[in-house]
């Protein structure tokens, strides 16, 4: 507001100017004139005013405002003006006005800018005061609280310092709001950390050796009594001798992906060879932004490698589609890009050895699971062979499970569910079962559903399953350490699997 008053002062000074000048110029212009001979009489007639005086033949000027006048031998009057050497500066006033113009465009772009930084600001301090008081429950109340709810509120406030740096950068002006911001978001992150640590040490702790004392508790009373149950040993690992999935643990957060936050669609897992089950090669698979394209992916040796980022091997392919991707035995298998085949690439050498079309398979998004895109062909290992979970037209989108020859990639056995695959978030196989799962809400999965390739039966289930963010792009269960390798969003997360454990068949 102030660029517009000054520039209507401005505008107002020079107009004046410009009428003055033009009036001195009109009038000198009038009085330059050459009059005819005239008599004594007439003369004497006109008379200036008191101030000039005139003589016969004479030339008497004084300066009255820059003009003089004279009457000549002849008896003719003449007047001469002189105009002043400086001119109307119109052009200055012109870049005044440009000048006034551009400020005043300024001024609206950083007043917007004030605006929608003012707005920014509030939001995070929303954000931090409901941080605050999720901290303040944390701190008063007696109830564990194990380490995902920690990690989901130091995801949170990272989030929030990322963000607050941004704005930063980008903020052209005063940052002391920001910086303040920014030390309380500092201090949010290492008051979780501390209240993390005490959590671990004082009640985590404390609580499982409670647990454990109950335990022995209970050993010691059923021997005194004769009442030890002969409970047997869990399944060894890659066997199937239990009764199916009965429940599932809390989830380890492993780690993000290599690529980033906005890779948010992908798989990872470890990779399964029955002939070497204790073999540590896992891989990691993001999609690229796209949701769509698998181009990149990753391979560690060790877990430890894979939580620091390091001493890994980079791949890059041309031709993967979705999140359906698998590895067993040394070979990783995709869903073939804008088709219904499935290639089987040697991790050794990065190089295709099979490209096969899965028969009747739907592709391109006609039946991929709930809000995951491009998986309509999704890929799984058990303890027996290599899986293809996928639907077809026939089948009205139902599931679809075949086995298949993981060496030539043709299709073995194939059964077909009354489970409708787009109302499923995701799926896997354990000995030969197929278990679906489905969204209850941002935190939480169920395994509502089971298909049993050995007896055919199928039926319902209801076992819940907690997650760090909203959806889960990928499940992958390995047979030896009988886990669930999960890509949730971008994270890496694993799970154990409980059993139904089968009691000894008397002899």
């Amino acid at each position: 507001m102030s660029y517009c008053l000054l520039f209507s002062l401005a505008l107002l000074f020079c107009l004046g100017s410009a009428s003055r000048a033009l009036t001195t110029l009109t009038t000198a212009h009038s009085l330059e004139l050459t009059t005819t001979p005239i008599a004594t009489q007439a003369t004497d007639a006109w008379l200036p005013p008191r101030s000039t005086s005139w003589a016969e033949g004479g030339t008497l000027s004084q300066s009255l405002s820059n003009f003089t006048g004279s009457v000549d031998s002849h008896g003719t009057c003449q007047c001469s003006v002189s105009l002043p050497d400086t001119t109307f500066p119109a052009d200055r006033v012109e870049r005044l006005e440009f000048t006034a113009h551009i400020l005043s465009q300024k001024f609206e772009r950083e007043f917007s800018k004030v605006k929608e930084y003012v707005q920014l600001i509030n939001v995070y301090e929303k954000k931090l005061l409901n941080l605050t008081v999720r901290v303040e429950v944390m701190e008063k109340d007696s109830i564990s609280y194990t380490e995902l709810d920690f990690e989901l509120i130091k995801l949170e406030v990272k989030e929030m310092h990322k963000l607050v740096i941004q704005l930063k950068e980008n903020f052209v002006g005063s940052t002391d709001i920001i910086d303040i911001l920014e030390v309380e978001i500092r201090n949010m992150t290492l008051l979780v950390e501390k209240l993390e640590t005490l959590d671990k040490n004082n009640v985590l702790s404390i609580r499982r050796q409670i647990s454990a004392l109950k335990t022995k508790l209970k050993e010691c009373e059923d021997s005194k009594s004769g009442l030890v149950p002969a409970t047997p040993p869990p399944p060894a690992p890659g066997s199937c001798s239990h009764g199916g999935v009965v429940n599932i643990s809390a989830p380890s957060v492993i780690q993000l992906n290599w690529q980033g936050f906005s890779y948010k669609y992908g798989a990872w897992g470890r990779d399964y060879s029955p002939q070497h089950p204790e073999r540590t090669l896992y891989w990691v698979a993001p999609l690229n932004t796209d949701a769509r394209t698998l181009e990149y992916y990753r391979l560690y040796d060790s877990l430890d490698n894979l939580l620091i980022y390091s001493q890994f091997r980079a791949y890059r392919i041309v031709y993967g589609q979705g999140g359906g991707t698998v590895a067993f035995n040394n070979n990783l298998y995709v869903n073939w890009y804008n088709g219904g085949n499935i290639a089987k690439i040697n991790l050794t050498s990065n190089q295709v050895t099979v490209n096969r079309p899965l028969p009747l398979a739907a592709y391109n998004n006609r039946f991929s699971y709930a809000n995951v895109n491009w998986q309509d062909i999704d890929l799984a290992v058990d303890e027996q062979a290599l899986w293809a979970i996928y639907a077809t037209e026939a089948s009205t989108g139902n599931i679809v499970i075949s086995k298949l020859n993981d060496t030539s990639l043709e299709v073995i056995s194939t059964w077909v569910t009354k489970q409708y695959k787009p109302s499923v978030s995701n799926a896997f196989i354990v000995c030969g079962v197929l278990y679906a799962t489905r969204t209850l809400n941002t935190k939480t999965e169920e395994i509502f559903y089971y298909y049993d390739t050995n007896t055919q039966r199928e039926g319902n289930l209801a076992i819940t399953m907690r997650k760090m963010q909203e959806r889960i792009q990928s499940i992958n269960y390995h047979p030896f350490d009988q886990k669930l390798y999960v890509y949730n969003d971008g994270y890496l997360l694993n799970y154990d699997l409980v059993f139904l454990q089968k009691p000894k068949q008397p002899e």
